[in-house]
């Protein structure tokens, strides 16, 4: 497997919202790396793989899994993906170790999974261009201009006819002050805390910034009801 390539994480995104917090190697060992990503391991594990397929990923290309966490949909890609094509960052180093001890126990250390911790969302890194990304329940705890940063960096990294799929939370319209109960799943969304939701209008708003053409594509199963996006180069 590749090596994990660490940088420090930034004061300012250590206050945006409690996924900076390192875990240790005995809670690791433990596998409490499931639960620090927001449980259901194996329903939305498995729903994130499925959903790329009928996206269209193949075998042959490369995914980059921005928000990769723990590899609860990483360990499904890493093992249908051709080896090296499997491209997963997170902010997270003790999250990423978690991943690479899925990885170990699924036997797919072969797979040669490429794994960066980064704060930046520097996707280029990598030096690949991708045929999809994902970032699941990622923008859900970001404030608008980290999200466009996200969408910057991957603007940079998606190749010519790619796409980036992304969750978030739906608002009914721009600047929706007043807090939100997401159904299914009873989680309380709000417009400038964590977890955050946003109108398709801003949504479509940030994409623009960074280059990028925005479709809802919207209700893809998710149990706590986080919606799906589509970006990709304008």
């Amino acid at each position: 497997m590749a090596p994990v390539r660490e940088k420090r994480v930034s004061a300012a995104m250590k206050n945006v919202n409690s996924y900076h917090r390192e875990l240790t190697a005995e809670q690791i060992a433990r596998g409490e790396h499931r639960g620090a990503i927001g449980g259901m391991w194996e329903e939305i594990g498995l729903l994130q793989f499925e959903f790329m397929k009928s996206r269209g990923l193949r075998p042959g290309h490369k995914l980059c899994d921005t928000g990769c966490g723990s590899l609860r949909g990483g360990v499904h890609f890493v093992r249908y993906l051709d080896a090296g094509n499997y491209y997963g960052l997170d902010i997270n180093a003790s999250l990423i170790e978690g991943g690479r001890q899925e990885l170990a126990q699924a036997g797919l250390d072969e797979k040669k999974a490429n794994l960066l911790v980064n704060d930046g969302f520097e996707m280029s890194r990598f030096g690949a261009k991708f045929d999809y990304m994902l970032a699941v329940s990622v923008f859900t705890h970001l404030y608008a201009n980290h999200i466009v940063r996200c969408l910057a960096e991957a603007q940079k990294a998606l190749a010519p006819g790619g796409q980036f799929l992304a969750t978030f939370f739906q608002a009914p319209r721009p600047a929706h002050l007043e807090p939100i109960t997401q159904e299914p799943g009873a989680v309380v969304t709000y417009f400038d805390r964590d977890p955050f939701h946003y109108s398709i209008e801003e949504m479509r708003l940030l994409g623009g910034l960074a280059g990028l053409e925005t479709d809802l594509i919207g209700d893809w199963q998710h149990p706590r009801n986080q919606r799906m996006l589509a970006f990709s180069l304008a």
